[in-house]
């Protein structure tokens, strides 16, 4: 795993954290800015929940608000983590239903895209579908999947959560709506999406999903489109194993971008 230059910030013998003017700045400016720009592209669901967490603006919120919501609407509460953790750790804790949450938040020389999830993108971006059965189900499940499987077939579930909790679009009567956290919390992201020619849309077909290579660090060429967020829960209850060893017997499609140059 690659190191990081942040770190996550600890709270007090009370429990709160306490982030500096500057870093509430920086949450300020990206809510304000990821509200507009996802305005009537986000899914209802999603901005139901937005509601029901109710962030505030001017200052990042603690954690156990969060959990005031998350608890009582499907079971699920959030976790503070350092900026990095090992598979095992994350997949043990979605596997128990709490999401990992870095208590840092990102530089404003990387307003626009970091690597590492920050507590915008977890906040913002997952945890307002965490009130949502469906999506708390999936990632439920997901977790428990994962904790249990091998590296190899890890790399192969990896694409699931890919193209669903992050990358995830659901086809409503007004157009493609977003529910995965990587493009809300991103407005490069969202405007790729909406504004950009060069996206492929494709129905979700769990093994094709399995099967498609994808990198962190561009714009995506492809999304996978749900019918529903209920759709989510059907996918929870299929042999998702099974459809792992198929694709893995069949192998990865070629991908549709160019591979990743590496400094030297």
């Amino acid at each position: 795993m690659n190191a990081t230059q942040y770190v996550a910030r600890k709270p007090d013998a009370d429990g709160v954290i306490h982030y500096s003017e500057e870093e509430n700045a920086i949450w300020h400016t990206l809510i304000a800015r990821q509200l507009a720009c996802v305005e009537g592209r986000a899914c209802d669901e999603y901005v139901a929940g937005l509601a029901r967490l109710a962030l505030p603006h001017d200052r990042i919120p603690q954690l156990d608000d969060i959990n005031r919501v998350l608890s009582p609407a499907t079971g699920w509460q959030v976790s503070r983590v350092p900026a990095l953790i090992s598979f095992d750790r994350f997949f043990e804790l979605l596997a128990n239903r709490r999401f990992p949450v870095a208590t840092f938040i990102r530089s404003r020389q990387e307003l626009d895209y970091l690597q590492e999830p920050d507590i915008f993108h977890e906040l913002f971006g997952h945890c307002a579908l965490l009130t949502n059965p469906a999506f708390a189900r999936f990632t439920h499940i997901y977790g428990r999947l994962g904790r249990d499987a091998s590296p190899r077939d890890r790399g192969f579930l990896a694409r699931l959560y890919w193209f669903t909790v992050e990358f995830g679009l659901l086809n409503t009567p007004s157009g493609h709506r977003i529910y995965g956290g990587g493009i809300l919390s991103s407005p490069g992201e969202t405007r790729h999406v909406f504004e950009s020619d060069m996206p492929e849309f494709r129905p979700f077909e769990i093994l094709d999903v399995l099967r498609t290579p994808y990198r962190i660090d561009i714009m995506q060429p492809i999304y996978y489109v749900l019918d529903s967020i209920d759709d989510l829960f059907a996918i929870a209850e299929m042999d998702i194993m099974a459809e792992v060893k198929k694709a893995r017997r069949l192998g990865l499609f070629t991908p549709t971008f160019a591979a990743k140059q590496n400094a030297s």
